[in-house]
């Protein structure tokens, strides 16, 4: 789905699955929009990567936006795990 959009798409798309996400997880997160653009951008490009080495996703198949606010998720819940280690 992402890959069919230019830079604009993946912004939007990137706000609005890193928006849900951290609507999804409570509690402080950092950085404002950018951060929660590229969060939901990241998300994409991992649920991509995952949906397509377990079989989910033929080449050339991008993500939906229900993955990359899975990806999303997955994404803010390590760094959450990996912040939690250190304090």
């Amino acid at each position: 789905m992402i890959e069919n959009y230019g830079i604009l798409g993946w912004i939007v798309i990137g706000l609005l699955a890193g928006g849900i996400a951290k609507l999804l997880m409570p509690g402080k997160d950092p950085g404002g929009c950018l951060i929660t653009i590229l969060l939901g951008i990241a998300g994409a490009l991992l649920a991509g990567f995952l949906g397509k080495a377990v079989g989910w996703y033929d080449d050339g198949e991008a993500a939906g936006f229900i993955a990359a606010i899975v990806g999303a998720f997955l994404i803010l819940l390590i760094y959450r795990l990996v912040l939690r280690r250190r304090g």
